[in-house]
């Protein structure tokens, strides 16, 4: 069977607590200044009728990464199961990525290479979810492989009217938003 990882946030659920930003800044040594995901509210309507959807945002390990196909010299790449990384050995710098990416979601590390979400690829190799998963005290993180009809993730979004944010990038994303 073909793996695919997605990941899906519960924007219902989802409570603004940025848990999931402090356990993967723990998980993957991220420095201060950097990110590898955030928590985003927004609000919609006008007043008296306003409405207040919080996400926690990251990369979307697109299945068509532009980012990827940015990076000239291979350091962006598309490992295991869909999910997009940066070899930091291979990275330059020199931001390529940053600018095919449709979504913000990366950083310059202090060291000089180009830093991102790997959805905790290391954990997952592992048989783990991914650390921000793993913290989400109100359970508004769910992973796991899309392809395989009977996992978590895969009844979630057959059962869930879900978003992508961005639909117009093409980009085939493997994070979804539950509303």
């Amino acid at each position: 069977m073909t793996t695919r990882y997605a990941m899906a946030v519960d924007t219902v659920r989802c409570v603004g607590c940025a848990a999931c930003v402090i356990a993967c800044k723990t998980e993957n040594d991220v420095p201060n200044g950097g990110f590898r995901d955030w928590v985003v509210q927004q609000v919609s309507g006008s007043y008296p009728n306003l409405s207040l959807q919080i996400r926690s945002e990251r990369c979307n390990h697109c299945d068509d990464a532009p980012c990827v196909d940015a990076c000239p010299t291979g350091a962006s790449f598309v490992a295991a199961g869909g999910i997009v990384a940066v070899d930091p050995d291979k990275c330059t710098g020199c931001r390529a990525c940053m600018a095919g990416c449709p979504f913000d979601a990366r950083y310059v590390h202090p060291d000089g290479h180009v830093d991102k979400c790997t959805f905790c690829l290391h954990r997952v190799q592992e048989g783990r979810d991914p650390a921000c998963v793993e913290n989400c005290p109100a359970g508004a993180l769910v992973f796991g492989n899309v392809a395989n009809p009977r996992s978590a993730i895969a009844r979630l979004l057959a059962s869930r009217r879900h978003e992508v944010l961005r639909p117009e990038a093409g980009t085939h994303f493997n994070l979804f938003f539950l509303v």
